[in-house]
């Protein structure tokens, strides 16, 4: 098969009004879900594993309500799966995310410490605490203030049954672009990934460097749309200088083997 053929996986991606103060910013950043299933496409993917601008944005958001609307709006939609946002500052979201990881479209649980204004160093403990007891998978920002990829190594390495996505791989406050394959390699229990959806991915030699380093399993595909472009996304993976076999992995095991049976019933009909 070639690799342009592989149905994608994307694991981090959105809907809803991106609301920037430049209104120009918030008419090309922001998506409908129709709109990003439409970019979904496009890009050849599958499955794309959404959360709600609206818990973000205006800053820090409202994800009590967001939550609610996604979920009444991806049980109508094919195609999706749905993280729900948790902020330890609004209690009520872990009580959602409970009542919502019964629903089939629940893919695991969505943090913003940057956005939603706390040091993971701080509350990581009680996030971490909540998703090993069930089991749920997170994805979290990473790069940026208080959530820096390094201060997420202590916590993997203390629940190894949590799998952990720390995004936006080269994303970065400070010069350095390695910090979350740093982070993934001082982890000990192989369960610290992240995900393509910078628009530092699209470097050249970076997801390559990445392979490299950290290995392809440890990379997961993901495009940030509707904040970019998911063909532009996809394209920096279908023509990167890596094997065929890793960007198999990229595109869609690595999210197979973490997702399990939640994708696949939606995977393997109709490929």
């Amino acid at each position: 098969m070639k690799t342009k053929q592989i149905k994608a996986i994307d694991v981090h991606a959105h809907f809803g009004d991106y609301l920037a103060e430049d209104k120009i910013y918030t008419d090309i950043m922001s998506g409908a879900i129709d709109v990003v299933g439409k970019r979904a496409k496009q890009a050849n993917t599958k499955v794309t594993i959404v959360s709600p601008l609206e818990a973000f944005f205006p800053e820090p958001g409202n994800p009590v309500s967001a939550n609610i609307e996604a979920v009444s709006l991806i049980k109508r939609k094919k195609g999706f799966l749905l993280w729900i946002v948790v902020d330890p500052m609004r209690p009520e979201t872990f009580v959602q995310a409970e009542v919502f990881s019964k629903e089939k479209f629940f893919a695991g649980i969505k943090i913003h410490p940057l956005l939603h204004g706390y040091p993971i160093k701080e509350y990581g403990g009680r996030i971490f605490e909540f998703a090993a007891k069930n089991r749920f998978i997170v994805q979290s920002h990473s790069g940026q203030d208080n959530c820096m990829p390094e201060d997420f190594v202590d916590f993997a390495d203390g629940f190894p049954e949590v799998k952990i996505i720390i995004s936006h791989l080269g994303c970065s406050d400070t010069e350095r672009l390695t910090l979350q394959m740093d982070a993934i390699l001082k982890s000990k229990k192989n369960n610290l990934f992240t995900d393509t959806s910078s628009f530092r991915s699209i470097f050249p030699g970076l997801i390559e460097m990445a392979v490299k380093n950290i290995g392809a399993h440890k990379i997961l595909y993901g495009t940030d749309t509707p904040l970019y472009f998911s063909p532009s996304q996809r394209a920096r993976i279908d023509n990167a200088d890596i094997s065929d076999a890793e960007k198999l992995l990229i595109l869609r095991k690595n999210a197979l083997n973490i997702f399990g049976h939640k994708l696949c019933k939606i995977c393997h009909k109709n490929n």
